[in-house]
C-alpha cells in the first residue's frame, strides 16, 4: 500500500529539491516556524483568488491565505491596483502621508476601542507597544496571559505552553522577563480576579475568541466577566486581534461580542495582504505616546514609538482599500456562509465513517479536532461545549497525515488542522475541499491513523 508521506513525495519532488538548498540557507530551510513540514514544505509558484500553485503545477484550494491577511484572497484586483499606483509614486517617503490618515480614520470607524492608533510593522510589534503602553499607564510591571493564548515572539508573551505550565514556549528569555509574565488557564475568572487582586498586574491580553483563533474556544460569558474584573482592579485589557481584527466583523470580535476592550492590537487583514499592525485603544492611555511641550516629558516620560515601515504608504494602500471594502459586512456574510457549508460537510465525513472528532469554527475559520469526546456542532458552526471544556488535540502522526492528505488532494490548511476563509472561496472549492477530507480521511483509515 502507498502511504499518503509516499504520495507527498512524488507529487512534489521540485518542492523537495528546493528545500534540500533551502537547508543550507536557512534553520531547517524555513522562514516561518509554521512553514515547517515533515518530510520538506510546499514551495508555491503563484497563487490567484482562493487557489495557488506549487512549484511541480500542483492547482491548490488555500486555507491559509497569507496566515489570515488575505480575507479578499490572492492578488484581488483592486488591492493589486491601490497598490501597483502607490509603488509607480514612491514606496517609501520618510514622511507624513495622508493616505495614512484615511488608514487610521478607517480603523477608529470600525473598532470600537479605537479612540486613537498607532501604526506598527507587525502584529508583535503591536502587542509589543500595546504592553508597553500599558504598563507605562499603570505604573506596574506584571502580564497575565492565558495558557496557550498567542501574541507574537517577543519576550513578554512566551508565556507557557498548554497543558505544561512549568515549560517556557521558547527559551533565551531572561528568568527576569519571565518572572513578569503570569500565564493562566482560560476560562476561570476566579484565577483572575484572585491574581489582579495582588494589584501588581498592569495588563491582561487574550485572543478573544480563545486560543490559537478560537481552536480552543472562550465560554460563553468570559469575555464581560473579564472586562468587569481588570475594570475594577484598574488593570489594562487588551484584546489581540490580530487573527480576528476585520475577520469575525468588520469591527473584529470586540464587534461581534459587545465587550469593548482598553487597547486592540491588530495585523494581517488591517494590511491587505502586506505588512503592518496597529495599536488602538483609549486616548488616555494611547496619550502617552504624543509630544508635548514639556522637554521632560518627551525626554523621560514619554513612550517611544520607532519603525521604519510605520505606515509606509504601500501598506497604507493595500490597507485602506481592504478596509474600505470590507466595512459593510458583506464579504463577511459569504466568508461565513463557506465555513458554514465546509464545517457540515465535515463533519457529515466524520459521522459517515464513524470517525471519533468534530470541525467547528466562527465567522470566516474553522479548526479540525480529531479525538475522542468531541462533540459535533449541530445548529451552529461553533464548538458546542460552552462550559468552557477545550477539544481534545489531534495527536501529531494524524494531523501530520491530515495535511499531507489535504495537500496530496490538493487542499492546504493552516497549520495542520485549521482553515482561514476568504470571500472569495466558491462552491466549487466547497465541493473540492470536502472530497478531499474524504478521500484523506479514508487514507488515514487504511493506515491506521484514526
Amino acid at each position: 500500500m502507498t502511504t499518503i508521506q509516499e504520495v507527498y513525495r512524488r507529487l512534489h519532488p521540485r518542492s523537495a529539491k528546493l528545500h534540500q538548498e533551502a537547508v543550507k540557507t536557512f534553520p531547517s530551510g524555513v522562514t516561518h516556524d509554521i512553514r515547517h513540514l515533515t518530510p520538506f514544505p510546499l514551495y508555491v509558484d503563484h497563487a490567484l483568488g482562493s487557489r495557488k500553485w506549487d512549484v511541480d503545477g500542483n492547482e491548490i484550494v488555500d486555507y491559509v491565505m497569507g496566515h489570515g491577511a488575505l480575507f479578499l484572497g490572492h492578488a484581488y484586483p483592486d488591492i493589486t491596483r491601490a497598490v501597483q499606483e502607490q509603488a509607480a509614486k514612491g514606496t517609501h517617503y520618510g514622511a507624513s502621508h495622508e493616505l495614512e490618515l484615511e488608514w487610521g480614520g478607517l480603523v477608529k470607524k470600525l473598532i470600537p476601542s479605537a479612540e486613537a492608533v498607532l501604526f506598527t510593522s507587525s502584529g508583535t510589534e503591536a502587542t509589543l507597544m500595546a504592553i508597553r503602553l500599558a504598563r507605562s499607564y499603570t505604573g506596574r510591571d506584571k502580564l497575565l496571559k492565558f495558557d496557550d493564548h498567542f501574541h507574537g515572539w517577543h519576550d513578554s508573551v512566551v508565556g507557557t505552553r498548554y497543558g505544561e505550565p512549568e515549560t517556557p514556549q521558547s527559551p533565551g528569555v531572561p528568568e527576569a522577563t519571565l518572572s513578569n509574565t503570569i500565564s493562566v488557564p482560560q476560562n476561570d475568572i476566579a484565577q483572575v480576579e484572585s491574581r489582579l487582586a495582588e494589584g501588581d498586574v498592569a495588563v491582561v491580553i487574550l485572543e478573544p475568541t480563545g486560543a490559537h483563533f478560537g481552536g480552543l474556544p472562550l465560554r460563553d460569558g468570559f469575555l464581560t466577566e473579564l472586562r468587569d474584573v481588570t475594570a475594577r482592579h484598574n488593570t489594562v485589557l487588551i484584546f489581540d486581534e490580530v487573527v480576528t481584527g476585520f475577520r469575525v466583523a468588520p469591527g473584529g470580535a470586540q464587534a461581534r461580542y459587545g465587550v469593548t476592550p482598553d487597547l486592540t492590537t491588530m495585523a494581517k487583514i488591517l494590511a491587505g495582504g502586506l505588512p503592518g499592525g496597529a495599536v488602538a485603544g483609549k486616548t488616555d492611555v494611547m496619550s502617552l505616546i504624543e509630544f508635548r511641550d514639556d522637554a521632560d516629558w518627551n525626554r523621560r516620560k514619554r513612550v517611544l514609538h520607532p519603525g521604519t515601515f510605520n505606515a509606509n504608504p504601500l501598506s497604507a494602500a493595500a490597507g485602506v482599500t481592504m478596509l474600505s471594502l470590507v466595512a459593510t459586512g458583506e464579504f463577511h456574510t459569504r466568508a461565513e456562509a463557506v465555513t458554514k457549508q465546509l464545517v457540515s460537510g465535515m463533519n457529515q465525513a466524520l459521522t459517515s465513517r464513524d470517525v471519533e472528532g468534530c470541525v467547528y469554527g466562527l465567522a470566516s475559520y474553522f479548526h479540525v479536532s480529531l479525538g475522542k469526546e468531541c462533540p459535533r456542532p449541530q445548529e451552529s458552526i461553533e464548538w458546542p461545549a460552552r462550559n468552557g471544556k477545550a477539544p481534545p488535540r489531534t495527536f501529531p502522526k494524524a494531523a501530520l497525515a491530515l495535511k499531507q492528505g489535504m495537500l496530496n488532494h490538493g487542499v492546504d490548511l493552516m497549520g495542520y488542522t485549521a482553515g482561514l476563509v476568504s470571500s472569495v472561496h466558491t462552491d466549487e472549492d466547497v465541493d473540492r475541499t470536502l472530497k478531499a477530507f474524504e478521500a484523506t480521511l479514508d487514507e488515514m483509515l487504511a493506515e491506521d491513523l484514526l
